[in-house]
Protein backbone atom coordinates (compact mmCIF):
# COMPACT_ATOMS: atom_id res chain seq x y z
CA UNK A 1 0.00 0.00 0.00
CA UNK A 2 1.38 3.39 -0.93
CA UNK A 3 2.20 5.74 1.92
CA UNK A 4 1.00 8.80 -0.03
CA UNK A 5 -2.62 7.64 0.13
CA UNK A 6 -2.66 7.78 3.92
CA UNK A 7 -1.60 11.43 3.88
CA UNK A 8 -4.66 12.37 1.81
CA UNK A 9 -7.13 10.83 4.28
CA UNK A 10 -8.72 13.16 6.76
CA UNK A 11 -10.27 12.01 10.02
CA UNK A 12 -12.85 14.24 11.67
CA UNK A 13 -12.86 13.14 15.28
CA UNK A 14 -13.82 16.51 16.78
CA UNK A 15 -17.56 16.17 17.44
CA UNK A 16 -17.62 18.60 20.37
CA UNK A 17 -19.07 21.38 18.22
CA UNK A 18 -22.09 19.29 17.25
CA UNK A 19 -23.25 17.41 20.35
CA UNK A 20 -26.38 15.37 20.05
CA UNK A 21 -29.39 16.17 22.21
CA UNK A 22 -28.84 12.97 24.21
CA UNK A 23 -25.21 13.82 24.90
CA UNK A 24 -26.21 17.30 26.06
CA UNK A 25 -28.80 15.76 28.42
CA UNK A 26 -26.19 13.39 29.89
CA UNK A 27 -23.72 16.24 30.32
CA UNK A 28 -26.35 18.27 32.21
CA UNK A 29 -26.87 15.32 34.59
CA UNK A 30 -23.18 15.07 35.56
CA UNK A 31 -22.69 15.43 39.33
CA UNK A 32 -26.47 15.57 39.87
CA UNK A 33 -28.45 13.20 42.07
CA UNK A 34 -30.26 10.56 39.99
CA UNK A 35 -32.78 7.87 40.84
CA UNK A 36 -32.31 4.63 38.88
CA UNK A 37 -35.14 2.06 38.84
CA UNK A 38 -33.96 -1.48 38.13
CA UNK A 39 -35.64 -4.57 36.69
CA UNK A 40 -35.48 -6.46 40.01
CA UNK A 41 -37.48 -3.79 41.87
CA UNK A 42 -34.55 -2.05 43.55
CA UNK A 43 -34.02 1.69 43.33
CA UNK A 44 -30.57 3.27 43.46
CA UNK A 45 -30.05 6.92 44.30
CA UNK A 46 -26.64 8.48 43.78
CA UNK A 47 -24.57 11.10 42.03
CA UNK A 48 -24.24 10.50 38.28
CA UNK A 49 -20.54 10.22 37.41
CA UNK A 50 -20.37 8.57 33.97
CA UNK A 51 -21.83 6.15 31.48
CA UNK A 52 -20.56 4.11 28.52
CA UNK A 53 -21.70 2.81 25.15
CA UNK A 54 -23.34 -0.22 26.75
CA UNK A 55 -25.57 2.11 28.81
CA UNK A 56 -23.89 1.13 32.08
CA UNK A 57 -24.11 3.90 34.67
CA UNK A 58 -21.67 4.78 37.46
CA UNK A 59 -23.21 6.35 40.57
CA UNK A 60 -21.21 7.83 43.44
CA UNK A 61 -22.42 8.07 47.06
CA UNK A 62 -25.04 5.52 46.05
CA UNK A 63 -27.78 4.13 48.31
CA UNK A 64 -29.90 1.09 47.51
CA UNK A 65 -33.60 0.95 48.37
CA UNK A 66 -35.49 -2.33 48.25
CA UNK A 67 -38.86 -0.55 48.38
CA UNK A 68 -39.91 2.83 47.06
CA UNK A 69 -37.58 5.46 48.60
CA UNK A 70 -40.52 7.89 48.92
CA UNK A 71 -42.22 5.43 51.28
CA UNK A 72 -40.88 6.39 54.71
CA UNK A 73 -42.26 3.29 56.46
CA UNK A 74 -39.76 1.04 54.65
CA UNK A 75 -36.41 -0.07 55.93
CA UNK A 76 -33.25 2.05 55.89
CA UNK A 77 -31.28 2.20 52.65
CA UNK A 78 -28.13 0.16 52.18
CA UNK A 79 -25.08 2.32 51.49
CA UNK A 80 -23.20 1.10 48.42
CA UNK A 81 -20.81 4.00 47.82
CA UNK A 82 -19.54 3.77 44.25
CA UNK A 83 -21.77 1.52 42.14
CA UNK A 84 -21.85 0.36 38.53
CA UNK A 85 -25.38 -0.31 37.28
CA UNK A 86 -25.52 -2.59 34.22
CA UNK A 87 -27.47 -0.92 31.41
CA UNK A 88 -29.62 -3.97 30.70
CA UNK A 89 -31.01 -3.81 34.27
CA UNK A 90 -32.09 -0.16 34.08
CA UNK A 91 -35.80 0.54 33.65
CA UNK A 92 -35.86 4.27 34.30
CA UNK A 93 -33.48 7.10 35.18
CA UNK A 94 -34.80 10.34 36.61
CA UNK A 95 -33.44 13.45 38.27
CA UNK A 96 -33.92 13.12 42.04
CA UNK A 97 -35.15 16.50 43.33
CA UNK A 98 -35.85 15.22 46.85
CA UNK A 99 -32.31 14.00 47.58
CA UNK A 100 -30.74 16.97 45.82
CA UNK A 101 -32.64 19.38 48.10
CA UNK A 102 -31.62 17.41 51.20
CA UNK A 103 -27.93 17.58 50.27
CA UNK A 104 -27.98 21.36 49.75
Amino acid sequence: MAEGKLENMRFDTDTSTQESEGRQKLRSWLNKSLRVSMTDGRTLIGVFLCTDRDKNVILGSCQEYIQDPDNTSGEDPRVLGLAMVPGHHILKIEYDDITANQIM
